[in-house]
């Protein structure tokens, strides 16, 4: 049997899902075009030694710049992960403006070199985040 069965159910025909589609990035292919070319020519100069003697070296460049240009396509992003140890119970406390007194959302925190910045939506005033010491 070529296709798979379809289930009907009250006059419906339920198709079977179709795979996902990938999208490529732009560079990607543009990259690996580039590979091709530059290791054609490679070849090329490689088997022109004979009549060049110079066609060595300059394929032994292609060559590396090949594999250098495949390499910066095909890695993948480097994931950081960061964890944060507390040395006890964790409260959760408002948040307030310095300059007015409103609440401020946590969701308005920016870190700017390591620094946790807030912007009140009220008065506008840009102030840093800090852990009032417990005692």
């Amino acid at each position: 049997m070529l296709f798979p069965r379809h289930r009907a159910s009250r006059g419906k025909v339920e198709l079977p899902e179709i795979a996902p589609t990938y999208f490529v990035n732009p560079k990607t292919i543009l990259g690996a075009i580039v590979v091709v070319i530059l290791f054609f020519f490679a070849i090329i100069f490689a088997f022109a030694t004979n009549y060049w003697p110079t066609g060595l070296i300059v394929s032994a460049m292609l060559f590396v710049v090949a594999f250098g240009i495949a390499y910066m396509v095909t890695k993948k992003p480097k994931t950081v992960i960061q964890k944060l140890e507390v040395s006890g119970q964790m409260k959760a406390v408002g948040l307030r403006c310095p300059n007015c007194s409103a609440s401020v959302d946590a969701n308005q925190i920016k870190i700017v070199s390591g620094v946790p910045y807030a912007t009140c939506p009220y008065c506008g005033h840009t102030f840093e985040v800090t852990e009032e010491p417990k005692w």
